[in-house]
């Protein structure tokens, strides 16, 4: 019997929009391949989540929700209670994954290299001289658990103002030193590493919102060398099997010319546009985009911790992008 797939999308962070667009994307694929495919919108004014699942009487979930009540364990958890396998990480690797905070502190407790970082919290705000000390500028500030949208402080009143900004819409915030580097970004589907591209920004950030990674540039051929690059691709393996995720993923890192590279996060629900990176990489590894969204659906799942599988590098050759692609998200 064929199986009815549902494409959850929509949700009420401010990434809705790309949500949406992801979810249509996805599902007209999915339909490309003789899918039974049924379109389920969350969001304002729709009915509760729980509701919408059990009309929509779907045999598997394919996520593509972005920021709170989708990425960080919510939705996996209403679906593992209700018996609907879904793509992407287990509940606990989710939240972990999103909670930057603790995604941070296991990258250190496994040895994944990331950025210096300290916490505010709502009630150390006034603090923030003291606590700041001498760690420097320029840095970012990150809600603990919101999406990539960062503030960029390259002095004390503008990381005031950000932390400020930020606490508005969690009680937690880490001020992350800024590190200058080439962006990276390895995709990562059921433990195999799909590939890497390197992200070109046009501007270096000068200050208000920014986002990390920033994708409004070129992707380029990672400029790393080979070497380099297969140490940055086993390193995005490591970040992967600290939080324990499964399914499709990205890996964001840093590579500095002075020979250091930094896991930023793991994205467990990256966007899936068919000009996001994640497709684009795929691409270059010789998989369509129909055929990456078969992937991550084949791989749907429930229950326990989920770690991701026997993790091996697919080619050779990290896979280089040309230089006149420019990334959506």
């Amino acid at each position: 019997m064929q199986q009815r797939v549902g494409v959850v999308m929509g949700g009420m962070s401010a990434d809705r929009h790309v949500s949406l667009q992801t979810g249509k994307a996805v599902a007209d694929a999915l339909e490309s391949l003789g899918c039974d495919v049924v379109r389920i919108i969350f969001g304002p004014g729709e009915r509760s989540a729980d509701v919408l699942l059990r009309e929509a009487n779907i045999d598997v979930a394919f996520l593509v929700l972005q920021g709170p009540g989708g990425e960080d364990g919510c939705i996996q958890g209403m679906l593992e209670w209700m018996g609907i396998p879904y793509t992407g990480s287990s509940v606990l690797a989710a939240a972990l994954a999103t909670d930057k905070l603790k995604a941070k502190e296991l990258f250190r407790l496994h040895n994944v290299p990331t950025p210096p970082y300290y916490v505010i919290n709502e009630n150390s705000v006034d603090e923030v001289p003291t606590v700041h000390g001498t760690f420097g500028f320029p840095v970012v500030v990150k809600a603990r658990g919101h999406g990539s949208s960062v503030a960029f402080a390259r002095n004390l009143s503008e990381l005031e103002r950000a932390i400020r900004n930020e606490l508005s819409y969690t009680s937690q915030v880490l001020v992350e030193r800024f590190v200058e580097g080439r962006e990276i970004h390895v995709g990562v589907l059921d433990g195999r590493v799909l590939g890497a591209v390197e992200v070109a920004p046009k501007s270096v950030p000068s200050g208000g919102l920014m986002c990390v990674p920033n994708t409004a540039g070129a992707i380029v051929p990672p400029q790393i060398g080979h070497a380099r690059s297969l140490g940055v691709v086993n390193l995005a393996l490591r970040a992967v099997a600290a939080l324990e995720c499964s399914g499709a993923c990205r890996v964001d890192l840093m590579v500095t010319e002075g020979e250091n590279e930094y896991v930023l996060e793991v994205n467990t629900l990256p966007g899936l546009t068919p000009t996001s990176l994640l497709p684009k990489i795929a691409e270059l590894a010789g998989m369509s985009y129909p055929a990456l969204c078969e992937a991550v659906l084949a791989g749907a799942q429930l229950g326990k911790l989920r770690p991701a599988r026997s993790s091996k590098i697919v080619t050779a050759d990290v896979p280089l992008v040309p230089a006149d692609i420019a990334a959506v998200g």
